[in-house]
C-alpha cells in the first residue's frame, strides 16, 4: 500500500513535494530571472548602439561644428574690423591638415537644418572618424582646389555623419565651411563600388589618365547600413566660393524638396 512521505510531525508532506524538487524549481527560477535580465541588458545595449548613442553623439558633433563656425565668424570680425569682404575671383586653397586636425565644417541642408559636422585630416577611426566626424583622405585635394576633395565618415555609430547619404538628390548643396569662407558644391550622382576600388579618390574619379580640370567633392561610406560589403559614393561638383566676411551663401539654407 502506497504511502506519502512523512513530514517533520509524522504527517504527510504538503503536496508531496520533496526538498530536492523544490531546490531544482528554485534554481530554474533564478536562472530564468538571470536570463531575462541579461536579455534586457542586451536589448538596451543594442538600442544604445543603434539609436540613443548615435543621437547623442550626433547632437554633440553638430554643436561642436556650430561652435567652430561661431569661432571663425568672431575671429574675422576681430582681425578685419568688420570691413567689407574682399573680392575673391578664385577660392582660397589651404594646405592639407595633419591627421586629426580640424579644418572645416560640413553643412548639408538635406540632412537637417542643424547639420554642422566637423571635418579633420585623415580617415583613421581612432583620430578622426570616431572622435570628430568627417575625415579627409590624405593626398586628395582640399576645398576649392582643382581635382577631387575626397572624404569619409560613418553611416552608423559615432553620430553617423553620412547616414542619409543615399537621400541626396541631384542639385542638393554640399557646403564646406572653413576659416576662409564657404565652398558650395552640388550633388550629382551616387555609386556603389567594392571596398578595394580606390580609384574613386583620383583627381578625376575613376579616370586615371585624365588630367583634372574640374573641382570635385567625393563622399564615401559603408553600404549597406550596418555592414561593410560595399562602399557608397556620392559625387558633387564645385559651384562657388563665398569669402569670410560676406553674407553666408543662400545654399546654406536651401530647403530640401
Amino acid at each position: 500500500m502506497e504511502q506519502a512521505l512523512a513530514g517533520p510531525d509524522g504527517g504527510p508532506r504538503a503536496g508531496g513535494a520533496t526538498p530536492s524538487r523544490r531546490s531544482r524549481t528554485s534554481v530554474i527560477g533564478v536562472l530564468g530571472e538571470i536570463l531575462i535580465t541579461a536579455g534586457v541588458i542586451v536589448l538596451l545595449y543594442v538600442a544604445w548602439q543603434l539609436y540613443i548613442g548615435d543621437m547623442i553623439y550626433g547632437a554633440e558633433r553638430n554643436a561642436q561644428g556650430q561652435e567652430l563656425s561661431q569661432e571663425w565668424a568672431g575671429a574675422y570680425g576681430t582681425t578685419n574690423d568688420g570691413g567689407e569682404a574682399p573680392v575673391t575671383a578664385e577660392p582660397i586653397v589651404r594646405a592639407e591638415p595633419a591627421d586629426g586636425e580640424k579644418f572645416g565644417v560640413m553643412h548639408i541642408p538635406r540632412f537637417g537644418a542643424d547639420y554642422a559636422m566637423p571635418m579633420a585630416g585623415g580617415v583613421t577611426r581612432e583620430r578622426t572618424l570616431n572622435p570628430i566626424g568627417i575625415g579627409h583622405y590624405m593626398g586628395t585635394q582640399m576645398p576649392g582646389e582643382v581635382g577631387n576633395f575626397a572624404l569619409a565618415a560613418h553611416r552608423t555609430s559615432w553620430g553617423e555623419p553620412f547616414r542619409k547619404i543615399a537621400d541626396l538628390r541631384i542639385g542638393d548643396p554640399i557646403v564646406v565651411e572653413t576659416a576662409d569662407g564657404w565652398y558650395t558644391y552640388r550633388f550629382r550622382t551616387l555609386q556603389y563600388v567594392e571596398p578595394s576600388q580606390v580609384d574613386v579618390l583620383l583627381p578625376v574619379p575613376q579616370a586615371p589618365d585624365v588630367p583634372a580640370g574640374t573641382r570635385y567633392i567625393t563622399l564615401t561610406s559603408c553600404s549597406p547600413i550596418h555592414w561593410m560589403w560595399e562602399r557608397i559614393i556620392a559625387y558633387g561638383v564645385f559651384e562657388s566660393f563665398t569669402p569670410r566676411g560676406a553674407e553666408p551663401p543662400a545654399s546654406l539654407t536651401e530647403a530640401g524638396a
